[in-house]
Parts: C-alpha cells; sequence; structure tokens
C-alpha cells in the first residue's frame, strides 16, 4: 500500500506527490509535461502541486489538461503570490487558478510566501473560499515558526499545511518548525526534496543507493519520506523520472542508512532562517 500521510482533518493524501515548478513556460515542452503528469497520476502520485507564479499560470494549464477526465481522482494544491493576498485579492486569484485548471476546486490552496497583506484577510479570503466550495483546504508555504504564530494569531488555525524547502542538504526546519507543526498536527510538504537534481551523487547517498541497487536521488526522496508528517513533491517532466520517483516509495532505509546520511548531512543544532529557493 502506499505511503499517505493525515491532514489535520483526518483525510489521507499521498506522501509522494508530483511538483509543476518550472512546467508551462515552453510551449514545445507541454506535451511530455502533460504525460508525464498522466503517467504520475497512473503510478498513484494523485497529489499535484502547482501555483500562479509557476510559468506566469502555464503550469496550472498544464496541470488541467493533465488532469481532463480525471479530477476526481486528482489532490489538486496550488498558491496564490503574496501581493494577491488580500481578502478580496485572494477570491479573485483562485477564480483565475480555477479557470486555468478547468476545474471548479482546488484541494489544497497555500498562500505562497509571508507577504506585506494582513494575515487575518488572508485568512477570512481563504474562509470566503471554503464557504462558496472553490476550495477546500487552505494553508501556507515557506513559513517558519515565527510566520506561523503569527498565522495562528490571526485566525488561521485551520491551516492544513506548510510547504517548506526540505532534502537530505536542507535540513533547517527539523530544528524548531517541524516540531511546532507536530503539536498542531499539520504536515509538512517538502518541495525540491531532490534539491533540482543538485544533490551530490556520491557519497553517503551514492553509498546506500549502491547498498540498495538504486538511484542517490531515490535515496534522497525515500529520506524525505521516511518522516510520516512529510508530503514530498519532486517535479519531473519526463514519463522516466516519474517512474524512478515512484520506486522510491519502495525504498526503506534502515538505521545504518540513516546514520550514513547524518553523518554527511548533520541535523541542525540551531535556530536558522528558513532557505528558500
Amino acid at each position: 500500500m502506499a505511503k499517505s500521510v493525515t491532514l489535520p482533518g483526518g483525510e489521507r493524501v499521498p506522501a509522494l506527490g508530483q511538483g509543476t515548478w518550472f512546467m508551462g513556460e515552453q510551449a514545445r515542452r507541454k506535451a511530455d509535461e502533460v504525460a508525464a503528469l498522466r503517467a504520475g497520476i497512473d503510478l498513484g502520485l494523485t497529489l499535484i502541486d502547482t501555483a500562479e507564479m509557476y510559468g506566469d499560470g502555464g503550469a496550472e494549464m498544464v496541470v488541467g489538461e493533465a488532469v481532463k477526465g480525471r479530477r476526481d481522482a486528482v489532490f489538486l494544491v496550488s498558491k496564490v503570490y503574496p501581493h494577491n493576498a488580500s481578502r478580496a485579492g485572494v477570491v479573485a486569484a483562485c477564480e483565475r487558478s480555477l479557470k486555468r485548471l478547468a476545474t471548479d476546486r482546488i484541494d489544497l490552496y497555500l498562500l505562497h510566501w509571508p507577504g506585506s497583506h494582513p494575515l487575518a484577510e488572508t485568512v477570512a479570503g481563504f474562509e470566503a473560499l471554503q464557504a462558496a466550495g472553490k476550495i477546500r483546504h487552505y494553508g501556507v508555504s515557506n513559513f517558519d515558526a515565527d510566520d506561523m504564530a503569527a498565522l495562528f494569531a490571526a485566525g488561521g488555525g485551520a491551516c492544513a499545511a506548510d510547504q517548506v524547502l526540505y532534502n537530505p542538504a536542507r535540513r533547517g526546519p527539523e530544528f524548531d518548525l517541524f516540531p511546532l507543526l507536530g503539536r498542531h498536527g499539520i504536515p509538512i510538504m517538502a518541495y525540491s526534496p531532490i534539491e533540482q537534481a543538485r544533490l551530490p551523487r556520491g557519497g553517503a547517498l551514492g553509498a546506500v543507493a549502491k547498498k540498495h541497487g538504486v538511484d542517490p536521488f531515490q535515496v534522497a526522496l525515500a529520506w524525505v519520506m521516511r518522516r510520516p508528517d512529510v508530503i514530498a513533491i519532486p517535479k519531473a517532466s519526463r514519463i522516466a523520472h516519474v517512474e524512478a520517483n515512484a520506486a522510491a516509495r519502495d525504498l526503506a532505509l534502515d538505521a545504518d542508512d540513516l546514520a550514513a546520511i547524518d553523518a554527511d548531512f548533520p541535523p541542525p543544532r540551531r535556530k536558522g532562517a528558513l532557505e528558500m529557493l
């Protein structure tokens, strides 16, 4: 059975989804991108993450094409720009995203990063969209522990996820953000879980990969998914890469594997600024 993560309301979603950052930017690549997303859905990677920022809406259009005829099988995530996150702006931005996605609802709608609009206004916009049936859940992205405290103070206690940069080389959130989210039952969405294929292929990742007969990036994905509260959303625009990502679900890392990775990529010992790409 594929791994899953539980949202605060009890709904379960796949622990491994599909990201779309950099999709929708070149028309000549659209067919391959759509095919890759569809292949992922076939393999059970039915959580798809996108944003109005990606390709200036182009990625949402790619996703809309990919889920055509299969919308009910997919958990759609999209994100609103901070400068659009006033109460009325959130609603208007969501309507534009719905049109590009060719759907009547977004399953999880996130504030892309903290901005200048009061969080209470953003939350009010999210709640209005929920009441209208346009979104099912709302959450945030690139929010650190202090940002989450501000969100809760602004009435955002129904936050369903926080999407942050997380992979073996970017472990800062483990220090205080992950414990805070855990206390509130809020899962983490890990973007760039293989650092856009820039993680080292040697060292511990390479050694563990050789031991298991897999690719180092599959080890990195399995490492991210070792936690029961993390959803990994790697982007893959080719079917072969989607298939490799999906295979990482079956990779079980043992204590020796995890210790080797810790030696190369030590867990944080102090608070640091939340990293973003």
